[in-house]
């Protein structure tokens, strides 16, 4: 599975794994969950430890947790963390997206 973290996105998890007292095990999920105003919306959150079906890699040091169902629709995706006038959150560039919405956090495929 190839998925691309920024140099940004990747010191803004650290900070987050920091923060959360994270130990060696725990990562960062990245997971596509049904809803969102186009059909499916992305989700990151720190985790303590990765379930049992997922697939587990490392980016720039940083643990990664992929579920099986989410895996499907992450292929080439970049995130990063951008900063802006409307303010910051992680952005993804997803090549499988076909379409999406104003919120950048909901696509459709």
């Amino acid at each position: 599975m190839q998925i691309t973290l920024t140099p940004t996105a990747v010191s803004t998890v650290e900070k987050f794994l920091e923060d959360h007292g994270a130990g060696d095990d725990s990562g960062l999920r990245v997971a596509v969950l049904p809803g969102g105003c186009s059909g499916f919306q992305y989700g990151l959150n720190i985790e303590d430890e990765p379930e049992g079906d997922d697939e587990v890699f490392t980016l720039s040091g940083i643990r990664v947790f992929v579920d099986p169902f989410s895996a499907q629709y992450l292929q080439g995706i970049e995130i990063d963390y951008v900063t802006g006038m409307m303010g910051s959150g992680f952005a993804f560039r997803n090549p499988n997206a076909a379409g999406g919405c104003g919120c950048g956090s909901s696509f459709t495929v």
